[in-house]
C-alpha cells in the first residue's frame, strides 16, 4: 500500500472525482471536450497532487500540493457553477456537487494544517 492511500482525504477526493464524472456524464455532447474535460480534470487532479504530495520529502513541499489541490477543488465548483447556469447541472446535483466541494476542502485544510511547521 502506498501512504497516500492511508489517506482519508485521499479516498474523499476519489468519490469526489466520481461524483463528477457521474454529474458531467449527461453533459451535452459538444461539451465533451470544453466544460466536461475541464470539470474531470480539475477532480481528478485533486486526488493526483495529494498522490504526489505525499513522495515530497519535505513537509512544505507535501503542503505546497495540498494548496493544488485545494485550487482544484475551488476550480470545479467555478465549473460547476457555469455548468449549472447553463442548465447542464439541475440546483439538486449543483447542491451536492457543492456540498461534497466544502468537504474535500476542509479536509484539506485539515491536512495542510497538519504539515505546517509547530
Amino acid at each position: 500500500m502506498f501512504n497516500f492511500e492511508k489517506l482519508e482525504t485521499w479516498h474523499e477526493a476519489i468519490a469526489f472525482a466520481d461524483l463528477v464524472y457521474q454529474l458531467t456524464r449527461n453533459f451535452p455532447s459538444e461539451e465533451r471536450f470544453g466544460l466536461t474535460n475541464q470539470m474531470r480534470r480539475a477532480a481528478v487532479s485533486i486526488s493526483s497532487n495529494l498522490a504526489e504530495g505525499c513522495s515530497r520529502s519535505s513537509k512544505a513541499d507535501y503542503a505546497r500540493f495540498v494548496e493544488i489541490a485545494t485550487g482544484s477543488v475551488f476550480e470545479v465548483v467555478s465549473q460547476a457553477t457555469s455548468g449549472r447556469n447553463q442548465g447542464f447541472l439541475n440546483q439538486t446535483q449543483y447542491e451536492q456537487l457543492y456540498c461534497a466541494a466544502e468537504k474535500q476542502s476542509r479536509m484539506l485544510s485539515g491536512l495542510k494544517n497538519s504539515l505546517a511547521p509547530a
